[in-house]
């Protein structure tokens, strides 16, 4: 995937390293996560630079755990971010000081810039996200780098051809022949951008066709995903045997913002209902001995107890016997007929790993999901993110390894087909990897970075 090979630092390169420093922009909580994957890469470089960052949205706690001092005002909008999915939000950000709070930060970036020229040594920006902190870095007059977190052409196409749209106003999304927007570009192809890291192959195959120094280097969002078990790698005889006598597992991803994701649960547990009801028919039990398993990754944000008690509402029955080894001590077990759900809080690569397909209302979780080459069904909820317009977004940008159903109770019905057509599993597969990248991204930014920025 990679294209850019490392190369050895001399040891003068590498004194010159302890003069760098580093400022990075990111622009929401998942920006946040990304950016810090890739710093954890760069401090195991030779002498890597003096960090520092400024999440523009949010407070930015991803950065204590690398001890990464913030240089400007933080703030948590109302909007959590996804202004972009409801001009309401917008307009709430506004009146919680939105504006104020951008011109803080902008004066914070020029005062660091400031700063550090008469320290002399050498300064970059790195900027995560979108817009906004690519902005913000060519206007710091400093050097800098953008990994492009928001935007993939797959929202607009997919490797033949363009995508039909039904809305009015979808051809402005790809007006200038890129997802990405003249201007952006304009940002991206000045002589002080150093490197761009688009999210996929496909967005950086036409960046570098429109002249940007793009590099096709994969998404650090499927770093650290690791289960707590070894991976299946040989086939033997028994393998066939082995995964009918195991469960059958559905992942459950509600999101992890509150208070939408309890709303999203509520709306997740009509679509198990439904899913209770096709298990129990003859046709399934006939063709199928596996136990079904419900897997609940809940995120640490969320109030436990709360998602135990619309668990319980819905007739599912505390169980001291679990049919799947989680590595939580604190993991919760339910059942319900010939069925079992578990809640965990703790657990969550391995919620990835386990399931065999996912029903979803999240952004993040469940793009990893259908890197690890497993589909996905998502529901659209009432927001401020899984909307329906973000449901209907990211149907685009993961393509065939997501069904996105308007209501929970049609959900059943694409399980049914799923189950029914292995080569649709197959497909799905291909796909999910191919748009998600393989992991190890964080570490070949890193040591791009240490080439394009740190050095004369």
């Amino acid at each position: 995937m990679s294209d850019f090979s490392p190369l050895s630092l001399t040891s003068n390169q590498q004194a010159q390293n302890s003069h760098f420093r580093l400022l990075v922009l990111s622009n929401g909580h998942g920006e946040d996560v990304i950016a810090v994957r890739i710093l954890r890469e760069l401090q195991q470089q030779p002498n890597p630079p003096h960090i520092f960052a400024l999440p523009l949205v949010g407070g930015g706690y991803a950065y204590q755990e690398l001890e990464i001092p913030l240089i400007g005002s933080v703030r948590t909008m109302p909007s959590g971010g996804f202004i972009y999915q409801d001009g309401r939000q917008l307009v709430r950000d506004l009146r919680g000081g939105l504006l104020q709070l951008t011109f803080n930060q902008f004066n914070s970036i020029r005062r660091w810039v400031n700063a550090q020229k008469k320290l002399g040594g050498r300064i970059a920006i790195v900027a995560v996200g979108d817009i906004v902190p690519l902005l913000f870095a060519w206007l710091s007059g400093a050097n800098y780098a953008f990994v492009g977190t928001a935007r993939s052409e797959y929202y607009v196409r997919d490797e033949v051809d363009l995508l039909r749209r039904k809305t009015k106003f979808a051809g402005w999304e790809n007006f200038s022949g890129s997802v990405y927007h003249p201007w952006e570009r304009w940002l991206m192809s000045r002589r002080r951008c150093k490197a761009v890291f688009p999210r996929d192959s496909l967005t950086t195959k036409i960046l570098k066709k429109l002249l940007v120094p793009a590099f096709d280097l994969g998404n650090p969002m499927m770093d650290d995903l690791e289960p707590t078990f070894p991976p299946q790698k040989f086939y033997s005889a028994d393998t066939e045997k082995q995964e009918l006598a195991r469960p059958m597992v559905v992942t459950i991803l509600p999101g992890s913002r509150p208070p939408e994701a309890y709303a999203n649960w509520q709306i997740i547990m009509i679509a198990v209902s439904a899913l209770m009801s096709l298990f129990q028919e003859p046709d399934f039990i006939r063709h199928t001995s596996r136990t079904v398993v419900f897997l609940g990754a809940i995120a640490p944000s969320l109030h436990y107890e709360s998602m135990r008690q619309i668990l319980q509402s819905q007739g599912w029955r505390p169980q001291s016997e679990s049919p799947l080894k989680i590595p939580d001590a604190a993991a919760l077990t339910f059942k319900q007929k010939n069925a079992y759900f578990i809640l965990t809080q703790n657990a969550y690569n391995d919620c990835l790993h386990l399931g065999d397909l996912a029903i979803a209302m999240a952004g993040t979780a469940t793009e990893q999901f259908v890197g690890l080459g497993k589909p996905a069904i998502i529901i659209p909820g009432g927001g401020p993110q899984f909307t329906p317009a973000f449901a209907e977004a990211q149907s685009r940008l993961l393509g065939e390894s997501v069904t996105l159903v308007e209501q929970p109770d049609e959900v059943a019905g694409v399980v049914r087909s799923l189950l029914a057509n292995p080569d649709r599993l197959h497909i799905s597969a291909e796909n999910g990897i191919r748009r998600m990248g393989n992991p190890g991204a964080a570490k070949r930014i890193a040591e791009c970075l240490v080439k394009c920025l740190g050095h004369r």
